[in-house]
């Protein structure tokens, strides 16, 4: 890999490694050397006059108890601080104190120290009894401790004085920084170009993304060839798309192609509680990276701090919009020959300011999608490189059977799989492990809750009219596994497996949609005459496809074409808190009446396909009841092949018929 080309104006010197801290490091800091040795030394001092202190001597007693075992003729000598008395025992007397007698040891310790009475309580016969006990004492001066006193009450001021001067040289700084110091420094992460190991090649999928980003890393490399016709590149690259497709590995990725220093952020960093804390970072962040150009900077979940300006409960001059308002202006303060890019990162690119988005500024959109089959499988034989697997497994087939899965999905597969087979002390990880990886994804890990006989019937036949439905709809993906084993919030779980990537759905598809969905609610009004609360999520779903039907996707005749915002929309996203003139009281009623009338159609013709097909429904009931989990050839043999089955049989069957009367003479 080549290097990128020498400038000296931007680049720093070969001798030097561009330092991650920005230009205010070149300033002189404050000078906190001579205070620092100070206090040091005044608390090393007081720790080593307290040491020495005689009140820290063997064990504390009153006067009184003094006394009274000199009296008896234990004390053996003892010397004179001042106030202070300290001695040693002839023999260990018991310890006066009952509850540390109980807590402690029995005895005290073989030396001691006392308080002596002060003027005008004054001990004239403590010196005669001394000499009548023949007791051996000496005086010393009292100066050793007076340092235990004086310098604890140093410490306190001098520390006061220390923070004061402290903060009055940090307000004098030049640069912005005041009495935060550090704290307005950018907290991005400096990944140097040795560090930085990961390239395209470790990327699976997502090519399109990759020969977007391609131009970007041939203009860090050599920007004199773009120069030369008079282009420019971007200046902004924004990546969209669903969580864990890839958007972070991507601009790592360029960075480690390009070969530059990288500096990653999240949004959320920039974002404080002091106001214009986060325009500082971002001061901060740029002028490091005008620095050290050529480089890359990685603003991930940009959505933090780019949201629309001035709307929703959030609107207002606050610290959010300051720090968007400075990210704007520092993006239009790159010349054009600074190698400075911005990659950003989001998942919800509909709430960004549209000043964040024009051209100049992130003027690259570029979409991560979900990866297709190739792409799964792809992604499938990276994250398995160093896992040992069985010679059944296929992950062309497990690709096949994970339509939908982002990249991040795909990883916690590869990694639940191996997980299930250490679990059953296996050597490798064969396909029954990847099958159950894939059910613990999508349906979450069994519960250890026991049905009584009457809960599991009711489940069992709420989950086989989702499945009879499935079946008998030609439009509703292929049946995979139906359980009625608790797992994640549910008590029974009706899976499905596209066989094909759909990225459109039609009328017909989403009106066969909600029969489906509302097939356990219709199958328990039919066998049992009630509907329990298992339907719920159910509804939930079925009731937000009808409204994206009625109000956004002009599927109701008597709506027409016509898309209304609706009030679950969260204002704190940057949006109206309220839509004004949208709809009248009048359509929004309509909107009601209709999205009733879909899901209406739908009960009615799931409780029709299900009365027509009883024998089957309780056929599947009693399946799920004796096995708790059966699978599409299960209900293959149970009720005969799917229609979705048949109508391709008999295409096929067409298809050679029209065949041969074409090649007949």
């Amino acid at each position: 890999m080549s290097s990128p080309p020498e400038n000296p104006k931007e680049n720093p010197s070969k001798d030097k490694a561009p330092q991650k801290l920005s230009g205010k490091e070149k300033q002189a800091a404050p000078s906190t050397g001579p205070w620092l040795i100070i206090l040091l030394i005044l608390v090393v001092g007081s720790l080593i006059l307290m040491k020495n202190s005689p009140e820290n001597t063997g064990s504390k007693v009153d006067y009184s108890f003094f006394i009274t075992e000199l009296n008896r003729g234990n004390v053996k000598s003892v010397d004179f601080y001042g106030d202070i008395l300290t001695g040693k025992w002839k023999i260990r007397p018991d310890n006066p104190d009952k509850e540390k007698k109980e807590k402690e040891d029995e005895k005290l310790e073989e030396e001691f120290n006392t308080v002596l009475p002060s003027h005008p309580v004054e001990d004239r016969d403590l010196v005669p009894e001394l000499i009548k006990q023949k007791v051996i004492f000496k005086a010393e001066s009292t100066n050793v401790g007076i340092g235990t006193y004086i310098i604890p009450w140093l410490i306190g001021p001098l520390l006061i004085i220390g923070f004061f001067w402290y903060m009055l040289k940090r307000s004098s700084d030049p640069m912005g920084g005041g009495m935060l110091g550090n704290f307005t420094k950018s907290p991005a992460k400096r990944f140097h170009p040795s560090e930085e190991q990961t390239t395209f090649d470790d990327v699976a999928a997502m090519e399109q993304a990759k020969a977007e980003l391609q131009e970007v890393v041939e203009f860090l490399k050599t920007p004199a060839k773009f120069q030369r016709l008079g282009a420019q590149i971007p200046k902004g690259v924004l990546l969209m798309g669903s969580p864990g497709t890839g958007k972070t590995l991507l601009a790592r990725a360029t960075a480690g192609e390009a070969g530059v220093p990288f500096y990653s952020i999240n949004g959320s960093e920039f974002i404080q509680m002091f106001v214009g804390v986060g325009a500082s970072r971002v001061r901060d962040l740029f002028k490091t990276a005008k620095e050290n150009a050529p480089c890359i900077i990685f603003v991930d979940e940009i959505d933090a701090v780019g949201r629309i300006r001035g709307a929703g409960l959030g609107g207002g001059h606050d610290e959010r919009e300051q720090t968007l308002n400075q990210m704007l202006s520092e993006m239009d303060g790159f010349q054009q020959n600074e190698a400075v890019i911005i990659i950003a990162a989001t998942n919800r690119p509909d709430v960004l300011d549209p000043a964040l988005l024009r051209p100049g500024r992130f003027d690259r959109h570029i979409t991560v999608d979900r990866p297709t089959k190739d792409g799964r499988e792809a992604i499938l034989k990276v994250h398995s490189r160093k896992i040992p697997l069985s010679d059944n497994v296929e992950l062309n087939k497990i690709a096949a059977g994970t339509i939908g899965f982002s990249g991040a999905d795909l990883k916690n597969l590869v990694n639940e799989a191996a997980l299930s087979a250490t679990r059953l002390n296996k050597d490798q990880v064969d396909d029954e492990d990847f099958d159950n990886a894939r059910d613990r994804v999508l349906m979450g890990p069994p519960r250890e809750e026991i049905l009584n006989d009457k809960e599991r019937e009711m489940t069992a036949y709420h989950e086989a009219g989702h499945a009879l439905l499935a079946w008998l709809l030609p439009e509703i993906d292929p049946v995979h596994k139906v359980t009625v084993i608790p797992r994640g919030r549910a008590l029974g779980v009706t899976q499905l497996l596209p066989d094909e990537e759909r990225y459109n759905m039609g009328e017909k598809h989403l009106h066969s949609q909600l029969a489906f969905m509302l097939g356990g609610r219709a199958a328990e009004g039919l066998v049992f005459g009630e509907h329990t609360a298992g339907a719920a999520d159910d509804i939930k779903r079925a009731t937000q496809i009808t409204r994206k039907m009625v109000g956004q996707w002009g599927m109701s005749d008597v709506i027409g074409p016509v898309a209304f915002r609706h009030s679950d929309e969260n204002p704190f996203l940057g949006k109206e808190m309220k839509s004004q003139g949208e709809c009248s009281e009048e359509t929004a009623h309509v909107i009601d009446q209709e999205m009733q009338r879909f899901m209406n159609a739908a009960d009615q013709l799931a409780e029709k396909i299900l009365t027509e097909n009883r024998e089957k429904l309780d056929l599947l009931a009693k399946a799920l009841v004796e096995q708790e989990a059966i699978d599409s050839d299960d209900i293959k043999r149970l009720i005969g092949i799917s229609v979705r089955e048949q109508a391709t049989i008999d295409n096929a069957n067409q298809t050679s018929i029209d065949d041969q009367g074409e090649n007949q003479p």
